[in-house]
């Protein structure tokens, strides 16, 4: 057997393997043989057959698997043997020849190859990115205390209606200043007047008590709202530019959803029993919280500061994009030139960030453990605790969450190790860099990032 590498250039280069009658002959023997032991045949006995009766019969069927399995194993081999990096798979050359199991004995095949192409970081201390701390300032302690007690909040029974009230009551199509026949007749309608767009259909409701039937029009006070408008008048959408009527609404009962009052019941709900005492010290315990939660995320954003800044070092990948969309094109049933030609783009750029990564780690030799893969389960766990408004979980109670997460078919282990390989990186770049400290304020800690990531939206709809 025979194999070698011509390169095209450095992204590409083609295989081949020449395969001789000497490399599959006692392969081929052996798989007639045990083909032999199993053929039933009439006039012979099990077993009994001839081999030359055999090989008449199954004898290519056993040549193309025994040359097929050798060209597999062999190719491969070939691959890690001289530690090629590929992207994808090999393809059949274009340059293939026409294969004829019937009369050739040395077969030749021809594969085409993507490399990956070179990469290399230029990364000194002349470089530099930001990290930030924030100081939670007294503006944002305040505004997650409202939030939050909007979240332990209730709902009461109102006496007269207030803007933000939800009203059930009957909903009733006019025509003529009365109820018109077989018109909308909804006696479950619910309507909150602040989501009416017009103020002077809203003000309407407001001051109103159960009891009272308001005349209004739905479709201009809804201006234009047709999802919303439909969802009242419980009607398809389709059908709601037809609706110019007059209505009339019967408050049967008016909701009210009340804040949460601070005080000891709040806390407890909050923090648990007795953890914290008086509105100074939930507040110091709310601005440690959440000065956790922005260190989280200060994190978070510097990890994609240090990707960014390894793929501007990269800079444009070339390559090999006729044979990678050709592999694409094996790779999945269903697959057609269009289909790769649409999605290629996305395709590449993904592999390109994924190789600059993974040159990376391989370059600095970073490894993920089991403890940053379960620290990565924990701060993940954390979040989705902060997002239902539980601050103060307990390490151990989040520990344990985390370790049912990752035992759980449905968790993708790869994102959290994908999480925790990301905080390796940085970890490995801040000590080659100079990491400039920056501590800011809370909102200009938002408004950067939210003024970068309308940046990065509009760069990735370009």
């Amino acid at each position: 057997m025979n194999i070698s590498l011509t390169k095209n250039d450095t992204v590409s280069g083609i295989i081949k393997v020449s395969i001789e009658e000497s490399d599959y002959e006692a392969s081929v023997a052996k798989n007639l043989q045990q083909l032999r032991s199993k053929v039933n045949m009439p006039g012979f006995r099990k077993g009994m057959v001839p081999i030359g009766l055999v090989r008449k019969m199954y004898g290519k069927h056993a040549l193309v698997e025994e040359v097929n399995k050798c060209l597999s194993d062999n190719l491969f081999k070939y691959i890690r043997e001289q530690d090629l990096k590929i992207l994808g798979s090999p393809v059949a050359s274009q340059n293939q020849q026409q294969i004829d199991f019937d009369t050739d004995r040395t077969f030749d095949f021809e594969f085409d190859i993507a490399l990956s192409p070179e990469i290399k970081f230029d990364i000194t201390k002349t470089d530099s990115l930001p990290y930030y701390t924030v100081e939670v300032e007294e503006q944002t302690v305040e505004k997650e205390t409202e939030s939050l007690r909007s979240s332990y909040g209730s709902y009461e029974k109102g006496e007269t209606v207030e803007v933000s009230d939800m009203l059930k009551g009957v909903l009733t199509e006019l025509e003529d200043g009365t109820p018109k026949v077989s018109g909308i007749f909804i006696e479950d309608a619910v309507l909150m007047p602040k989501y009416l767009k017009v103020k002077t259909e809203q003000k309407k409701f407001v001051g109103a008590k159960a009891g009272d039937k308001i005349t209004f029009n739905p479709n201009k006070a809804y201006k234009g709202e047709e999802a919303e408008l439909a969802s009242l008048l419980k009607i398809d959408r389709s059908a709601v530019k037809d609706i110019k009527s007059d209505f009339t609404f019967e408050i049967s009962e008016i909701t009210r959803y009340k804040k949460a009052e601070l005080g000891q019941e709040l806390y407890d709900k909050i923090y648990g029993p007795d953890v914290v005492k008086s509105d100074e010290e939930f507040r110091d315990k709310l601005k440690q919280d959440l000065e956790r939660q922005l260190s989280i995320d200060c994190d978070y954003h510097f990890r994609n500061e240090v990707q960014e800044m390894l793929f501007a070092k990269v800079g444009e990948i070339v390559f090999a994009d006729d044979i990678l969309k050709r592999w694409l094109l094996d790779s999945k049933e269903g697959n057609t030139p269009e289909s790769v030609e649409k999605d290629f783009h996305a395709v590449k750029k993904e592999l390109q960030k994924r190789l600059v990564l993974d040159t990376f780690i391989a370059q600095h030799n970073i490894k993920v453990e089991d403890t940053d893969i379960k620290k990565a389960a924990i701060q993940s766990v954390r979040i989705q605790f902060v997002h239902y408004g539980m601050l103060n979980i307990p390490d151990n109670i989040l520990e344990k969450y985390a370790e049912d997460m990752l035992s759980r078919k449905d968790t993708n282990i790869d994102d959290m190790i994908h999480i925790a390989m990301l905080g390796k990186i940085a970890e490995v770049v801040k000590e080659m860099i100079t990491v400039e400290e920056k501590t800011v304020g809370f909102e200009e800690y938002k408004a950067r990032h939210e003024q970068k990531e309308d940046a990065s939206t509009e760069t990735e709809t370009n």
